[in-house]
């Protein structure tokens, strides 16, 4: 996407994301918007945001698809990774040949994950607000073709909005809300992906095809995700009211 296309594409996202950033607004499903916006607006093959916890490591918040082997790799970085350099240095690492092992050393694992995963290169961009980094974006390529200067600027504002998602602009100035924001948000994480497993082994289909159906339903139904899948877990929602995934596809039964 080029030119102006994309800078028409732009202008709808940002308005898109404003829009969302009401009271009460559902954290976890704006961000993974925003993650699959990524990949559109940049070319790129997946996006995923991770924001760091209370003991200061990455934990995946949102990714532009849920496919396992991808958020496996996102989990990886919770101790090595382009994205904990990122974070803990404030500093975007673009660019990275998973190819080539100099630009890769001291993350063998993660790279060799990367590209057993069929990435080639990857990006990751602070989640910052001033002074503060909460945590990156992180971007992966399947070919190693360059992310020019636009893209990289283009990411970094994409990475400034989810930080302002994050962290909610009226409660900015209030460290001891903003770190509260950040657990929240990591909480309703591990919620929804709690209920992802009930429903997967429930309908006996795969994590992925649980997710889109639960987040269908939850957003036709303007539900935030966390509700949902609090009710889901604690057993107070009969889940036949959700019409289970299709499941005529060969292999696609997966944990």
């Amino acid at each position: 996407m080029i030119g102006m296309a994309r800078e028409q594409r732009l202008v709808e996202i940002f308005v898109e994301v404003a829009d969302s950033l009401v009271e009460d607004f559902d954290v976890i499903d704006l961000l993974q918007r925003l993650s699959a916006r990524c990949v559109e607006l940049l070319d790129v093959s997946a996006a995923g945001i991770l924001l760091a916890d209370a003991h200061g490591e990455l934990q995946i918040i949102a990714a532009s698809d849920e496919h396992t082997r991808l958020l496996e790799l996102f989990a990886l970085q919770h101790d090595q990774g382009p994205c904990v350099e990122c974070y803990r240095t404030g500093t975007a690492r673009t660019n990275i040949d998973l190819t080539q092992p100099e630009a890769t050393v001291g993350w063998p694992r993660f790279a060799a994950r990367a590209r057993e995963t069929g990435y080639a290169a990857t990006h990751a961009v602070p989640l910052r607000l001033r002074n503060r980094i909460v945590g990156a974006l992180n971007l992966f390529q399947s070919t190693p073709q360059r992310l020019g200067y636009d893209d990289i600027a283009l990411a970094q504002a994409l990475a400034d909005v989810a930080t302002i998602a994050i962290l909610q602009q009226r409660t900015l100035e209030q460290s001891h809300v903003e770190n509260s924001q950040l657990e929240t948000a990591l909480t309703s994480r591990i919620l929804v992906e709690q209920a992802k497993g009930v429903l997967a082994e429930r309908w006996n289909t795969s994590v992925d095809d649980a997710f889109e159906v639960f987040r269908s339903y939850a957003r036709s139904r303007r539900m935030r995700l966390s509700e949902l899948a609090t009710r889901i877990i604690s057993g107070d929602f009969d889940t036949t009211a959700i019409q289970a995934p299709a499941s005529d596809r060969p292999g696609d039964h997966r944990g």
